[in-house]
């Protein structure tokens, strides 16, 4: 489904629900129109509840956001480094240097078209990335050199092979986490639900119709949020997914 239409629904849903709510309690309570007496009361509480909340989802937002970003960069290092290593093995002899340059791309497809995949649906990755990179790592060392400048290429491209594993791993790392835990979880939904549903229909004062709007608006809003973190959890999938574009240019360098 569209990202747009479902946020759209998870919004409309959770006001409608939220009006709902507000309208039931203000037809069928006891105090009438409203509770002015729970204003002032109510009003501390819900200023002190709201920000805790507000901190909380902010938290993770700003968390979440931090490891899409992280990893992307962390892919654009991995083809970034993997090219490198290919150029840096160009002055190796020529057996080496041709078995490097098939390897890499090898490896740039093999992410492409099968880890990535894995990486948003959340399946077990193949093994063959792996030894792909080391078949690589085993090629240049076993690479023999004469001179100082093949030597120092032979380093470059030993390090460039050592960032592309250090940025796989990450990678693997971020597609492999639980996203937001359970307690997590429960602390954003149940706050919510407070925030949202619990506190407001304690103020009174209020026109009903005005009441209704005001619910709705705030649960809607706080569902929007919870849907951000929702579909931010894996960096790999869902609206904020980050694609393998990094390894499509690197195969296009490679060619």
């Amino acid at each position: 489904m569209n990202i747009f239409v479902a946020g759209s629904l998870w919004v409309a849903g959770a006001a409608l629900a939220g009006g709902g709510i507000a309208y039931l309690v203000r037809r069928f309570g006891r105090d009438g129109e409203g509770r002015p007496a729970n204003n002032d009361a109510a009003g501390q509480v819900f200023t002190i509840v709201g920000g805790l909340h507000a901190v909380l989802v902010a938290f993770v937002l700003i968390s979440l956001f931090d490891s899409v970003s992280a990893a992307s960069q962390d892919a654009r290092t991995e083809a970034d480094s993997l090219v490198a290593a290919t150029w840096a093995a160009d002055a190796l002899p020529a057996e080496t240097k041709d078995r490097v340059h098939q390897l890499a791309v090898a490896y740039a497809r093999t992410v492409e078209d099968q880890e990535w995949p894995r990486l948003a649906d959340g399946g077990p990755i193949p093994a063959t990335g792996w030894r792909q990179l080391d078949q690589m790592r085993q090629a240049v060392a076993a690479a023999p050199t004469d001179g100082d400048w093949q030597i120092d290429r032979k380093t470059e491209a030993s390090n460039q092979l050592w960032a592309v594993y250090q940025a796989r791993q990450q990678r693997l790392a971020d597609s492999g986490g639980d996203g937001v835990g359970a307690v997590v979880w429960f602390a954003l939904i149940l706050g919510s639900l407070i925030t949202a549903i619990l506190l407001p229909n304690l103020f009174g004062g209020t026109r009903l119709i005005a009441h209704i709007i005001i619910v709705s608006t705030l649960a809607g809003t706080i569902t929007l949020l919870l849907f951000a973190i929702h579909e931010l959890q894996n960096p790999f999938s869902g609206g904020a997914k980050v694609p393998a574009e990094a390894f499509t240019s690197a195969l296009e360098r490679l060619a």
